[in-house]
C-alpha cells in the first residue's frame, strides 16, 4: 500500500493539472467564439485611435451629422453608470440640439451582466427599422425592473410593439447576421480606442474621464472641444 500511494498522488496531480488545462482551453475557445463586443473586452488593450476601425457604420446618431463637435459613447444597456449618464445625455443632448453630434456604441459586458448582449440585439434590431433610438430609451428607463426579470425576450417585445415596429421582422432580425456584424463592429472600435468598461466617452476622439460624467464636467469639456474648433 505504501509503494502504491505514491503513485496515487502522482496521478491525481497529472489528472487534475491536465483537466485545468483543457477547462482553460475550453474558456478561451468559448470567448473567441461568442458573438457581440464582450469579446472584444477581453483582448490585450491596442492603441488610441479614432480612425482604427469606424465601427458600425451607419453609427446611431442624434443631434447634427455635421457637428464639429463629436460625443460618441461606448455603453452597456444593463450597466448601472449608464442608466445615470443617460439623463444628463438627454439634457445634453436637449441643450445643444443640432450643434452637437451625440453616437451611441454597443459593448455589451458579458457575461458580466446577464441581459446586455439581448439588450444590444434588441435595440440594434429595433434600429433596422429606424427606432434604435427609441429602444435605447426604454432600455435605459426600465434598466432596473428588466434588471431582476429571469427572461426579458417578452418585455422587449411589448417595447416592440410600443414602438411600432413590425415584431416579426425584429425576432428575426435580433439574432441575425446585420445585427451580430453591428455589435461586433463597435466592439471592435472600442478595442481599438482603449475601452475598458462602460459608460465611456469620447469628445472629437477625447476621452473624458470618469470624474467629469456631471453635467459641470461635461459642459466644460464640450465648451473646450468648440473652442478648438473654432466654434
Amino acid at each position: 500500500m505504501k509503494r502504491i500511494l505514491p503513485i496515487v498522488i502522482i496521478l491525481v496531480v497529472l489528472g487534475t493539472a491536465v483537466g485545468a488545462a483543457w477547462y482553460m482551453k475550453r474558456a478561451a475557445t468559448d470567448v473567441k467564439s461568442s458573438s457581440g463586443a464582450s469579446n472584444v473586452a477581453g483582448a490585450p488593450a491596442g492603441p488610441t485611435s479614432v480612425n482604427a476601425s469606424p465601427g458600425a457604420q451607419p453609427p446611431h446618431i442624434r443631434g447634427g451629422e455635421n457637428a464639429v463637435v463629436t460625443l460618441e459613447e461606448f455603453g452597456d444597456f444593463e450597466c448601472p453608470p449608464c442608466k445615470d449618464l443617460y439623463p444628463l445625455l438627454k439634457a445634453i443632448e436637449a441643450e445643444y440640439g443640432s450643434r452637437l453630434k451625440v453616437v451611441f456604441r454597443e459593448f455589451p459586458l458579458t457575461p458580466a451582466h446577464a441581459h446586455a448582449l439581448t439588450a444590444a440585439q434588441a435595440a440594434e434590431a429595433a434600429g433596422l427599422q429606424g427606432k434604435f433610438f427609441e429602444m435605447h430609451d426604454l432600455l435605459y428607463e426600465n434598466q432596473t425592473e428588466l434588471k431582476k426579470m429571469f427572461d426579458v425576450r417578452p418585455t422587449y417585445e411589448g417595447y416592440a410593439k410600443q414602438i411600432g415596429l413590425d415584431v416579426e421582422k425584429w425576432k428575426s432580425d435580433m439574432t441575425g447576421a446585420a445585427v451580430e456584424q453591428r455589435i461586433f463592429l463597435d466592439g471592435n472600435r472600442a478595442h481599438a480606442m482603449g475601452v475598458k468598461g462602460t459608460p465611456s466617452v469620447f469628445i472629437n476622439g477625447t476621452e473624458l474621464p470618469f470624474e467629469q460624467f456631471n453635467p459641470e464636467g461635461l459642459r466644460n469639456a464640450l465648451i473646450n472641444a468648440f473652442a478648438k474648433a473654432g466654434k
